[in-house]
């Protein structure tokens, strides 16, 4: 059974108000309409089409072109209401009208959206592969699970960092106590956890715990190592999993053994979402470098002020040892964060970086293509392009 189905017509004859948000326009005489969606919001397809033309249109099950698909404008309906749901779900467990503003602050819709947008569409695409139409429910569960842990584990964040601003707006520590803030985050994990405990299914379980372990590890990695020259990458890279890419990771393995996937499939998808994971990370580290705190939505050479040496100040003391010791001291000399901004751009640092990302969004690619071609397949892979040359 296929995913997408196509209507051939002239494309004239599209009342283009109706259809614009189904439609992927291909050539002037072919759209391809995601009929699923159709079917959820549009029962009659005369609405649809002029009258006069409809009984000359025949549907046929066909491959997608081998074009790109804008995930946001495909998962739009299915964003919303994920984060109207976190909402929900936060406020109907208190009656502690400061704890539900704390809670739901960073569920306006204002972030990315990365985590449930690739839950969803991994969900959708496993099932399109397995033969099956829909989002299962629990599949549903998973990506609103995956942006709660995410966006308790940058509540701690703020908290440990002192952050002053998240998202473009004033961080949640700027704006309420430290405890309160502290035990919200608290509170969002332990409501995601009674959400995983609703799947009832202990291999899930055990597979979305692990996020919340590897956060944790993450963290303490970041806190306080001063690793040896020669094991700072291979330590980067295991912190960067532990605290970006395992929750990805995990949420697309989740929601492909609640699809029924097999242990190979479930892989695929776990593979997925860790390259895709680790490449996030990584620009969001050559970000910190290149673009302006207004694109950002949180202050430049942020990581660097942190004390963080990331993949391009560790690429750039290939070219200057000087900046070693800076390392260990977690650049808390004055002139520090600036000298250390300077040479990474003197380096080639920000190019290498950007090319290790490349390497794992190209096989974050090859993994989507392995999957039975869909709309969400085809998402998944415009994926990779959306998160190499993001500029935010």
């Amino acid at each position: 059974m296929a995913c997408l189905k196509t209507l051939r017509f002239p494309f004239s004859q599209v009342n283009k108000q109706i259809l614009r948000r189904y439609v992927q326009p291909s050539t002037p005489a072919l759209c391809l309409v995601n009929f699923e969606q159709l079917k959820r919001q549009n029962s009659n397809l005369s609405q649809l089409l002029a009258p006069s033309q409809l009984r000359k249109f025949t549907t046929s099950v066909q491959k997608p072109a081998d074009q790109k698909f804008d995930p946001y404008h495909l998962l739009e309906d299915d964003l919303k209401d994920v984060y109207a749901d976190i909402r929900k779900e936060l406020v109907d467990n208190t009656s502690l009208e400061e704890l539900k503003t704390i809670a739901t602050y960073y569920f306006g819709g204002q972030g990315k959206a990365l985590r449930p947008m690739v839950a969803i569409l991994m969900a959708r695409a496993i099932n399109c592969h397995l033969g099956k139409d829909g989002l299962l429910q629990s599949q549903r569960q998973v990506a609103m699970i995956s942006e709660m842990i995410h966006s308790a584990s940058l509540i701690h964040d703020d908290v440990i960092d002192q952050s002053d601003f998240r998202r473009g707006k004033p961080s949640v520590n700027v704006l309420w106590s430290q405890k309160k803030v502290a035990m919200a985050g608290d509170f969002i994990i332990a409501v995601a956890s009674m959400m995983i405990a609703r799947l009832r299914n202990d291999d899930v379980t055990v597979v979305l715990s692990q996020v919340i372990t590897d956060l944790v590890q993450g963290e303490f990695m970041q806190l306080g190592a001063k690793e040896a020259e020669n094991e700072r990458f291979s330590h980067y890279l295991t912190k960067t999993y532990r605290k970006t890419a395992s929750l990805i990771a995990n949420s697309a393995k989740a929601v492909a053994m609640l699809s029924g996937a097999n242990d190979e499939l479930s892989e695929v998808a776990y593979q997925y979402g860790r390259h895709m994971g680790l490449a996030f990370q990584l620009v969001d580290d050559l970000l910190d470098f290149i673009s302006s705190t207004d694109a950002l939505g949180k202050p430049a050479a942020a990581d660097l002020k942190l004390g963080l040496a990331t993949a391009p100040v560790l690429f750039a003391c290939e070219k200057f040892p000087e900046l070693n010791p800076m390392i260990m001291r977690r650049f808390s000399e004055p002139g520090d964060v600036e000298k250390a901004f300077e040479l990474v751009h003197k380096s080639q640092g920000l190019e290498e970086t950007k090319a290790l990302a490349k390497s794992h969004c190209d096989e974050a690619d090859r993994l989507a293509r392995s999957l039975t071609e869909s709309i969400y397949q085809k998402s998944l892979i415009s994926i990779n392009d959306m998160v190499l040359n993001r500029m935010k």
